[in-house]
């Protein structure tokens, strides 16, 4: 019976490692979204940016051409 009494206590702490194991894998996933968003958002403004430019530019001087 003494065996069954520290299997228990083994399983209290390898559940407990466990959970702490996967509230870990979540929150390092959690920063990885939020680090794409990031960067996602830094590639949307600067292909905005650049489409700007390039109609600016190009519509401006075809108009002053003319």
């Amino acid at each position: 019976m003494g065996m069954g009494g520290r299997g228990v206590v083994g399983d209290r702490w390898s559940q407990r490692v466990l959970w702490i194991c996967a509230l870990g894998s979540a929150v390092s996933l959690y920063f990885v979204a939020v680090e794409r968003q990031a960067q996602n958002r830094a590639r949307a403004v600067s292909e905005g940016f650049k489409t700007l430019d390039s109609a600016a530019g190009g519509g401006g001087r075809g108009g002053q051409d003319v």
